[in-house]
């Protein structure tokens, strides 16, 4: 079975668990109770994988299943959003 995106509120991020301790990141921000996601991090040596796109799946997955609303302010979960507007219903602005 393959890691699940989990959210370190603390560290205000959602977590992928990659190898050996190693997490590809989506930090965000708390603004009037809405997620603003501002910066995701996937080491370079994981770059070209696929671990953005798992990352980005699982936070809007967790958005969705707490029913929260995420506002884009990361170039790379804006893309993500273009090209999977399944995901849409989870997008506040």
């Amino acid at each position: 079975m393959s890691p699940e995106v989990t959210e370190n509120a603390q560290e205000h991020r959602f977590e992928l668990p990659i190898a050996d301790g190693t997490l590809a990141t989506a930090y965000y921000r708390v603004d009037h109770g809405r997620v603003v996601l501002v910066h995701t991090e996937v080491p370079q040596e994981f770059s070209g994988q696929g671990i953005a796109t798992r990352l980005a799946r699982g936070t809007f997955e967790l958005l969705r299943k707490t029913g929260r609303k995420a506002i884009l302010k990361c170039p790379f979960m804006s893309w993500f959003v273009v090209a999977h507007p399944e995901y849409a219903d989870v997008v506040a602005g």
